[in-house]
């Protein structure tokens, strides 16, 4: 996981919180100072962006690490002795934790499945939660989270790291400023050569293969982005129909779930295309978005290809995010 994304979800939280006077249970809470760090917790380890959390934010001021939930023994050794976290910030069980230590919000790193049950517990307490995309295995365990959070009266956030890049942003601001016209169509190129290729944690690799753990191969891990970044550039507009073809095309090394995925969500007057996979020669989070009377292709985080009306196409970089109170800690 990026620094950005990381940042961005703090400045999320530390916004939250700063602006409750009242616990999220509805008590005052005069212990919350706005210059006290964030009190977290994780829950599960077994998400290879674990590892990225503690790598860059373990040593943080604004940041406390008041638990760890993980029920592996051994994976939680591993994370013990690779980062020097005291033995007392771990615990097997998820409630037994939140009762401990009363973190302000939860940072999940399970598999998808799971996602449900935490935001469930977590709810119950009044605690936030953010997690890792997708948000969910089936409509059934979203809008069971949805439902959750709402009588919790907690804040959920997916973490998809396309969120963060300033060139989806530039893409999108080109379309709401009318500069390229009505959306036609979009299309979104997303994922790796695989996660046994490049090489993912053990842990990680044995619930990304899981039909029932990850919901799906690719066409989740990756098709989620797309669906995503779509609904956003189309400001929230449900599509009509949602087509959807899987294959397997390595059965040999991902014989229980797909590997390859094509997403078509057809709108009213517009098309996106949703291009999830394992098997592209190299890692690629990019988009094309196509209007009546120009085009954006976003090339990476921060570059741009952009034909308007009359002109040439130029690359250029997409401006900074704007600057938030998060940026001076970054």
């Amino acid at each position: 996981m990026r620094r950005t994304s990381f940042t961005a979800f703090f400045l999320i939280f530390a916004a939250l919180l700063a602006g409750e006077s009242a616990d999220s249970r509805g008590q005052a809470n005069p212990a919350m100072k706005e210059e006290a760090p964030l009190r977290v917790a994780l829950a599960g380890l077994v998400h290879g962006h674990a590892s990225g959390f503690f790598d860059q934010f373990q040593h943080r001021s604004d940041l406390q690490i008041v638990g760890i939930a993980e029920a592996d023994r051994q994976l939680a050794g591993k994370f013990a002795k690779s980062y020097g976290l005291a033995p007392g910030l771990f615990y097997s069980d998820l409630e037994e934790m939140l009762n401990a230590t009363h973190p302000q919000a939860v940072l999940v790193y399970t598999n998808t499945y799971d996602h449900r049950r935490v935001v469930e517990i977590c709810a119950r307490d009044g605690v936030h939660v953010m997690m890792e995309k997708p948000l969910a295995v089936s409509l059934e365990d979203a809008r069971a989270i949805e439902k959750a959070a709402r009588e919790g009266k907690i804040q959920v956030l997916v973490n998809y790291e396309t969120t963060w890049y300033r060139s989806n942003q530039a893409a999108y601001d080109l379309v709401h400023d009318k500069a390229i016209g009505e959306i036609r169509k979009i299309v979104v190129h997303d994922g790796h050569s695989g996660p046994k290729e490049i090489g993912v944690e053990p842990e990680f690799l044995a619930w990304l293969t899981d039909p029932k753990l990850n919901g799906a191969g690719a066409l989740f891990d990756f098709g989620c982005y797309g669906a995503d970044l779509a609904t956003w550039l189309m400001d929230g507009s449900r599509p009509d129909a949602v087509t959807a073809v899987t294959q397997h095309i390595r059965p040999d090394i991902y014989p229980r779930v797909d590997d390859e995925a094509t997403i078509i969500l057809t709108y009213p007057n517009a098309q996106a295309i949703v291009q999830a996979s394992w098997n592209w020669p190299f890692s690629r989070k990019d988009m094309e978005v196509y209007g009546q009377r120009g085009y954006a292709i976003t090339v990476g985080r921060d570059a741009m290809r952009v034909r308007l009306p009359g002109k040439e196409e130029i690359s250029a970089d997409a401006k900074p995010l704007e600057k938030t109170k998060a940026d001076s800690v970054s």
